[in-house]
């Protein structure tokens, strides 16, 4: 059987238990923790994870012809990434991946039509499921967490606090914050930082959200959501902000984007640009993440990164790299939803319980065991615009959390 073939390869720690179709048990790996037993329901199951376990272990998963018999989808994915690490694999998975990264920028080709297609796929569902999940402020990227014990909604305002200390924003100054979102930053930024800001979404859900938010809270003068293209903007900037989007560009894409960036930021602005990155070098999206996630998504390496703020002529003035806490973050997400499963199965079914499951359970492995992490780059066109020294964050994060304690909404979070 070509799956025996390969788990004795690949799988050298842990305890892995596999029940065939036919009732057999075969046992993988040097019996230390994690423990998994998981049930292969057919040969074509057992065929499609040996041949392509980046797609279809996700997919045998979510139609059910992988069963967990014990441990949980998290130990199962753990077990797995610890097994393939430093890049081991099976000379079949080799050519798979070459092939992959061959006809990778062709996946990642995305013009403005296709990019709110591609944003709807995941963003334009009912904002029900995202509040399994979320923090109240619905912010669906890294948190920055201060201590390990703080809660999530303590950590996301951290980074908001974060972001715009590294912004060093000042009442009135105009700010653009490109990939919105549901519009926490954006009215944090007008709210506490006393900026004129302008959000940009594809997703009609956020955008129509996001407005209402910002009208609720009584910034709708300073703080306005737009439906549209960043590629679209014209009007120039003091501050410019960007998190969580720029895994949607595509890596064809990176030269246009900061050209935008770089045309549409004042001589003394400053930008600032939240992603995930890949720290051990280029490769591909999951193909199962390409296919039920995020289409047309990429995670950079930071090498394919600052080659073309080099070639804009953008200056890189601070550069942080957020080692586990993404892992966290996507801890305290899982824990939410699995809190949540039957009002998510009342909501669609169990294969997007499945779905969801493996997804922040995966995410959650790649972050602690696959060598991804997060990136804040800040940049600007003037090596002068900031102090020389990193002392003025800490500075601005003590101002803003000052500024927090008297805002009624930010106050309990605050402390």
């Amino acid at each position: 059987m070509l799956l025996d073939a390969v788990l004795r390869n690949l799988v050298r720690k842990g305890d892995l238990r596999v029940t065939d179709w036919l009732g057999r048990v075969t046992r993988y790996g040097d019996a230390s923790a994690p423990s998994v037993h998981i049930r292969i329901n057919g040969a074509a199951t057992s065929r499609k994870i040996a041949l392509d376990p980046d797609l279809n272990l996700g997919e045998c998963y979510m139609d059910g012809s992988l069963e967990l018999l014990s441990g949980t989808i998290y130990d199962f994915i753990a077990l797995a990434m610890q097994n393939t690490e430093h890049g081991k694999s099976h000379w079949i998975h080799n050519v798979v991946h070459k092939g992959r990264l061959v006809t990778r920028r062709l996946k990642q080709h995305n013009p403005v039509g296709k990019a709110k297609d591609n944003v709807a796929h995941h963003y334009d569902l009912s904002g029900k499921p995202y509040d399994l999940f979320l923090d109240v402020d619905r912010q669906y990227s890294c948190a920055y967490f201060e201590t390990p014990e703080a809660t999530l909604e303590e950590a996301q305002l951290a980074k908001k606090r974060h972001l715009a200390a590294k912004l060093n924003i000042r009442p009135g100054m105009k700010v653009l914050d490109i990939g919105s979102g549901w519009g926490g930053l954006g009215i944090y930024l007008a709210e506490v930082c006393g900026a004129e800001v302008t959000g940009v979404t594809l997703s009609e859900e956020q955008h129509k959200l996001s407005n209402e938010r910002a009208r609720q809270r009584g910034v709708s003068e300073r703080v306005k959501f737009l439906l549209q293209d960043y590629r679209q903007i014209e009007t120039q900037f003091d501050r410019i902000v960007s998190v969580g989007m720029f895994e949607h560009v595509g890596i064809g894409h990176y030269p246009e984007f900061f050209g935008k960036v770089s045309r549409l930021l004042k001589d003394d602005g400053v930008a600032m640009l939240h992603s995930i990155n890949r720290s051990d070098g280029p490769g591909v999206t999951s193909a199962w993440i390409n296919r039920h996630i995020f289409p047309g998504g990429y995670i950079p390496a930071l090498s394919e990164v600052i080659p073309h703020l080099e070639q804009q002529g953008l200056y890189v003035t601070d550069i942080e790299i957020l080692r586990l806490h993404y892992a966290e973050t996507l801890r305290h997400w899982a824990t939410r939803f699995a809190h949540n499963r039957d009002r998510a199965k009342e909501l669609y079914d169990e294969r997007f319980c499945r779905m969801w499951e493996f997804y922040l359970a995966g995410s959650e492995c790649a972050f602690r065991f696959g060598g991804m992490n997060n990136f804040q780059i800040q940049f600007g066109l003037n090596q002068n615009i900031l102090p020389m020294t990193r002392d003025y964050i800490v500075s601005e994060e003590d101002r803003l959390r000052k500024i927090e304690r008297k805002t009624p909404l930010l106050r309990k979070v605050s402390g």
